[in-house]
C-alpha cells in the first residue's frame, strides 16, 4: 500500500464502521481550532491502523487461496480479542 493522501474524507472510508465515523466527525466538528489538528492526526493513525491491518487480511487470504493455508505461526487469540471487543463496547468504541 502506498502513501496515502488524509482528509477526513479518507478517514471516513477507513474507519468503515458507521459509529466510529460518527464518533470522528463529532471529535473534529467540535474541536476548537487550535486542537483540530490535534485530533486529526489522532483519527489519522487509527486510520492507517485499520488501512493497514485490513491490507495484511487480503495479502493472507491471498496467500491462504494460493497456497491453501496462512502463512507464519499463529497463537489463537480469541478470547483475548473477544474480551477487548466487549471493553470497547462498554466505553461506546464499537
Amino acid at each position: 500500500m502506498g502513501e496515502r493522501t488524509w482528509t477526513i474524507e479518507t478517514i471516513c472510508d477507513a474507519l468503515a464502521s458507521p459509529a466510529a465515523k460518527q464518533r470522528f466527525l463529532g471529535e473534529i466538528n467540535r474541536a476548537p481550532v487550535h486542537e483540530i489538528v490535534t485530533v486529526f492526526a489522532k483519527w489519522q493513525r487509527i486510520a492507517a491502523g485499520l488501512a493497514a491491518a485490513a491490507e495484511r487480511g487480503r495479502d493472507l487470504a491471498r496467500a491462504e487461496a494460493e497456497t491453501g493455508e496462512v502463512p507464519g505461526e499463529w497463537t489463537d487469540v480469541t478470547d483475548r480479542v473477544l474480551a477487548e471487543a466487549e471493553a470497547a463496547r462498554t466505553r461506546g468504541v464499537a
